[in-house]
């Protein structure tokens, strides 16, 4: 994987490091950055500029580019969201009155993102998104000079900045004051990046592959990507308004891709989420391709090429039980995280690995890229296709799936669970039914307001039964209106 050393917080200067930060309680940042209802705390343009101003403090801090006479800059990208202007230009004056400069690349898929900040040689990348939520919502998340997303200690810093007014006398002036500037090429820069995934020379001539952009950030990209390697792309929702990002289509909708694979009679469909860092496949024959069936592909692939990094793939608790026994019958290992890429990027990081993902759709090849990427995932299955002449029904064949009941549920309040009335105790005694051939999986989400369950077990009436149950228990207590 690409360079992973950065100075963490405990590395900077003591003073930066206050007992009024310390005892700072309030809290911004989720699971993957900060995210809500654009225009309404902690996602306004309030924040947004001291959010800017207090990421730049840091970041400089860290000083990641010690050359002489360095002047440090932070890339901002985004998805096609309406709210991102606004946040943008918040952001960009935070950043900038702090004598940081700013590079501007507009619409990019998250991926790109982290990939121009690499390649600009950059401080610090910026993307405005919140993935696959509707276009109401927006998002802020950051990444390292390197491509990674900031560590949690980073975050806490510049969490703590936001509120305790630490920064407030320092305002550079005259030329000091930093600057902005946009880019033209970085969708250019970003497409041959994602090209290099796929073996040099090879072709997708012959291939009709239908993509669903999500009317979001990979509306340019990944048809582009995929029209250059040579294949035939049918293209939908591919014309944003700031408005339909997501709308009844993407990885979240996907009974689009199945409707249009269908009427197309294309070989594969790829569905992206709103910022591109996703995707879900769709086969010959209409069915989804999930990540765990993604990952089971690949990690098979790469276990028989002896490219598997020893021969271990990272999953989260949310993956089929199913992929451990793929893995291992073809000789390699699943180890799993919490649920997050962050989190799959961390293990990867730590054990330098090089793949792993969620059943989402976050799939990280880390012989590629920092993060997740949804157009880069998809290539790498269209490499085994090409190279086994399979057609992707089959190839998915590989792994036998667990039966999986899921109820994800909208709530008031996040309460925590063993505070609900009677729920710990109905999901002791469903575990207890599984007897060690299943799992219940409860937790909130760290973005969303709401909480999900998941039950994992070889009878599927029976745990959904059990599923519908612990729901309206749930749904009585907190559930939103």
């Amino acid at each position: 994987m690409p360079n992973k050393t950065i100075k963490s917080l405990s590395q900077l200067p003591k003073s930066q490091s206050t007992a009024k930060e310390r005892s700072q309680t309030r809290k911004i940042f989720g699971t993957d950055g900060v995210r809500g209802v654009a225009n309404i705390e902690p996602v306004t343009a309030e924040t947004a500029l001291k959010l800017g101003r207090a990421a730049a403090h840091v970041i400089t801090q860290l000083g990641n580019n010690q050359q002489p006479g360095h002047r440090a800059k932070i890339v901002i990208g985004k998805d096609t969201r309406l709210s991102g202007y606004m946040l943008e230009n918040a952001l960009a004056s935070g950043i900038m009155s702090l004598g940081v400069d700013v590079i501007l690349i507009g619409p990019l898929p998250t991926p790109g993102v982290a990939y121009i900040t690499r390649s600009l040689r950059a401080d610090a990348g910026i993307v405005l998104s919140a993935s696959h939520n509707p276009y109401e919502d927006n998002g802020i998340k950051f990444f390292r000079h390197d491509g990674y997303k900031l560590d949690d200690e980073i975050e806490r810093r510049i969490e703590g900045l936001v509120f305790s007014g630490e920064i407030e006398s320092i305002r550079p002036t005259a030329s000091k004051i930093g600057q902005a500037k946009r880019i033209d090429d970085a969708l250019g820069r970003y497409v041959e990046f994602a090209k290099r995934s796929f073996p040099r020379g090879a072709t997708l001539e012959g291939m009709r592959i239908v993509v669903d952009c999500a009317n979001g950030a990979s509306y340019k990209s990944t048809p582009c990507i995929l029209r250059e390697l040579g294949a035939n792309a049918v293209v939908v929702h591919d014309t944003p308004n700031g408005r339909n990002i997501n709308k009844d289509c993407g990885s979240t909708y996907p009974q689009e891709i199945q409707r249009v694979m269908k009427e197309t009679g294309a070989q594969v469909g790829i569905t992206h989420d709103g910022d591109a860092d996703r995707a879900l496949l769709c086969d010959e024959n209409g069915e989804i391709v999930d990540g765990d069936e993604i990952m089971a592909i690949a990690a098979i692939d790469f276990l028989k090429n002896k490219r598997l990094v020893k021969e271990t793939l990272v999953a989260t608790v949310m993956s089929n039980f199913g992929l451990d026994e793929a893995i291992k019958d073809a000789g390699g290992q699943v180890v799993r995280t919490q649920v997050g890429d962050r989190y799959v990027i961390a293990e990867m990081m730590k054990n330098e690995l090089n793949l792993g993902g969620e059943q989402s759709g976050h799939m990280i090849f880390g012989d590629y890229t920092t993060t997740g990427d949804g157009i880069v995932s998809a290539l790498q299955i269209l490499r085994i296709m090409m190279e086994t002449g399979k057609p992707l029904s089959e190839l998915k064949k590989c792994l036998s799936k667990y039966p999986q009941a899921q109820r994800n549920l909208m709530v008031r309040q996040k309460i925590p669970v063993k505070e609900l009335r009677g729920v710990s105790a109905l999901v002791a005694e469903t575990e207890k039914e599984l007897a060690g051939h299943g799992r219940v999986l409860l937790r909130y989400s760290g973005t969303e307001p709401k909480i999900r369950l998941l039950i994992e077990g070889r009878d599927a009436e029976r745990i959904n039964a059990q599923a519908d149950k612990i729901a309206e228990l749930i749904q009585s207590q907190i559930g939103a209106e």
